[in-house]
């Protein structure tokens, strides 16, 4: 798959960040959601780190509860669901469909790791509600990663912006009395390992389309260099 990972769309599924870079993320991410899944599995309270993150976050006043809820809205079926087709109608307006297929895979299939990790964790907050990881944590911080990946920002924007959005919506998650600090950064950590693979898999799916991708390094959209002649095989 060449040093970089890129898909159809004339390579820009992905955009262009190394591979070797995206799977060290996605490497260290997931050894941190197993670590705090190990740890707190079967608990029913708060640890260490969270009551000291709690002590400060939990329980915010207004105006910033409101803001939290706003925040929290984001990650509620309806208010993910807005982004989501916001974003795709953008892609396919720019006729790029994988990357369409991005948005969709790589938020959703974190999604999904959360709801799986959930019952295996055991992990509880409220009444026994599970709580790690934080799936809405896991989808804002997808979804961030994703947008700027496909934006074919630096390796230091993409996470920068994926963190970003994982510290926003982890914040206002604690500051609810949804999750503890740790779901927070165990959904955070998800995105970070999913999404690296989504968007692998992705582009491996969508691959050069014939007439208009090329190999690693060509034109986007397998265009001719300007001075080649039309047919060199005539």
């Amino acid at each position: 798959m060449g040093s970089r990972w890129r898909g159809g769309d004339g390579g820009r599924v992905t955009g262009a960040v190394p591979a070797r870079w995206l799977g060290l993320v996605a490497a260290v991410a997931a050894f941190v959601v197993l670590g705090l899944g190990v740890v707190y599995a079967g608990q029913g309270g708060p640890g260490g780190p969270d009551a000291w993150v709690q002590g400060g976050v939990d329980g915010a006043g207004a105006p910033w509860r409101q803001v939290a809820l706003g925040v929290d809205f984001l990650g509620e079926p309806v208010g993910a669901a807005a982004l989501v087709a916001a974003l795709v109608t953008g892609c396919l307006v720019r006729r790029r469909p994988w990357a369409a297929v991005l948005v969709v895979v790589g938020p959703g299939a974190a999604v999904v790791v959360t709801k799986v990790l959930k019952p295996l964790a055991g992990r509880t907050i409220h009444d026994g509600h599970l709580s790690y990881p934080s799936g809405h944590t896991a989808f804002l911080t997808a979804l961030a990663f994703v947008v700027v990946l496909l934006a074919a920002a630096g390796p230091v924007a993409v996470l920068g912006a994926a963190l970003g959005a994982g510290a926003v919506m982890g914040w206002a998650q604690v500051a609810l009395g949804a999750h503890y600090p740790t779901d927070a950064v165990g959904g955070c950590c998800t995105a970070l390992a999913v999404v690296p693979v989504a968007a692998w898999l992705v582009g491996r799916v969508a691959g050069p389309r014939p007439g208009r991708g090329g190999p690693t390094g060509s034109p986007a959209g397998g265009e001719r260099p300007a001075g080649e002649p039309a047919d060199r095989g005539a």
